[in-house]
């Protein structure tokens, strides 16, 4: 299960890179998602794939789940959906403003 985890990270991460590469800011932004995405996933494959009881202390119990990537992860979650809003919010400026979303045309050089 770890393997088609670390290979489903691995296309989320190609495919971000390639989203961020290109010149248009909604690519970069959804790049950036997948971006993302992708660590989340690389977090929770990292911390172990095991099945087991919540971290609550029992005697009835004995494998538990390890809670610390599930807390890294909700705090990325959090993190990465403050820093989407942000960027769509910029890019929607950014069009009204300009009329353009081509970084290229808002950079200011003439390329034809």
């Amino acid at each position: 299960m770890e393997i088609a985890m670390s290979i489903l990270a691995g296309g989320l991460f190609a495919a971000g890179v390639y989203l961020i590469l290109q010149r248009q800011m909604l690519r970069i932004i959804f790049g950036t998602a997948l971006l993302s995405h992708g660590a989340h996933l690389l977090i929770l494959t990292m911390g172990k794939l095991n099945r087991g009881a919540p971290p609550i202390l029992s005697e009835s119990k004995s494998t538990y789940v390890d809670p610390l990537p599930q807390a890294l992860i909700l705090t990325s979650i959090v993190i990465s959906f403050g820093v989407t809003s942000f960027l769509l919010v910029l890019a929607y400026r950014a069009y009204k403003t300009n009329k353009t979303d081509n970084l290229e045309q808002l950079r200011g050089t003439d390329h034809e």
